[in-house]
């Protein structure tokens, strides 16, 4: 574990069920925390559906090795932001990855002790969804150094069901749960302004209350977001006036406030 001896903070993002924005808020997250001149790194174990370096504009990266193990990628000259995910050692890009659990687990125990990451301020670990092979294997071997989780869902209540469930993982590992961010919280419309509730409203933040757990903020669906992370953007740097870049902020401040409390 010595590569993880000068990492203040390790940050562990979950989600009970696929597609509610989770790889989206944790690269926008490291964003944000480098932004605010935080070292940062960000570690992706959805090892079958790794999409880290895609929103970070990083696929055409690879690892390469020195004498204490690997050298993650940097998303920019000034090494702020470290990135390592299984994309950068396929052969090719589209390659599936067709593995075991034990496989799995062998893998994301080097992710975590082969990755030369030097002094972060913070880690952000991006998992796949559910409470599988990759989450165990994530809390045993980063057991002593997580700062805490944070639980991502969509308003609807088969979502925040889901989450419920990511949250009782949670209580049985014994790791900490800083909060809770309800993505997709409404459509802005491009051409009014209006928010539209699609997915409903405020499952996310009545889960927190109900489970007195903090509740992070809304972030709504909005294009632009979408479209910052096909171009592998910051929100931050990409618009100036935006809700949702709001929205971000808001749960990032938030973040931290609960991290150091």
């Amino acid at each position: 574990m010595e590569n993880l001896n000068l990492v203040k903070n390790v940050i562990v993002v979950l989600s009970g069920k696929g597609g509610v924005g989770k790889s989206t808020l944790s690269v926008q997250i490291a964003y944000g925390l480098k932004a605010l001149g935080k070292t940062v790194g960000l570690l992706d174990v959805d090892l079958c559906g790794p999409s880290i370096p895609k929103l970070l504009n990083l696929e055409d990266c690879t690892v390469h090795q020195c004498d204490q193990g690997w050298v993650p990628v940097y998303s920019s000259q000034d090494k702020q932001l470290s990135v390592m995910s299984i994309g950068f050692l396929l052969k090719h890009k589209d390659d599936p990855v067709i593995w075991r659990g034990p496989k799995k687990t062998a893998m994301i125990k080097q992710f975590v002790t082969d990755v030369c990451w030097g002094e972060l301020d913070y880690l952000i670990v991006d998992t796949p969804p559910g409470t599988s092979d990759e989450h165990l294997s994530v809390i045993e071997n980063l057991r002593k150094q997580i700062t805490g989780a944070i639980l991502i869902t969509t308003p609807q209540n088969v979502a925040v069901a889901d989450v419920l469930r990511e949250l009782t993982f949670c209580r049985k590992g014994s790791v900490p749960v800083l909060g809770i961010v309800e993505n997709m919280s409404g459509y802005i419309c491009q051409n009014c302004s209006e928010c539209i509730h699609v997915f409903s409203k405020g499952g996310g933040e009545e889960l927190a209350k109900q489970e007195n757990i903090p509740f992070l903020g809304q972030v709504p669906l909005d294009p632009n977001l979408a479209m910052c992370c096909e171009n592998g953007e910051s929100i931050l740097d990409a618009l100036v006036h935006s809700n949702t870049k709001v929205a971000v902020l808001n749960v990032i401040e938030n973040l931290l406030q609960v991290a150091h409390n």
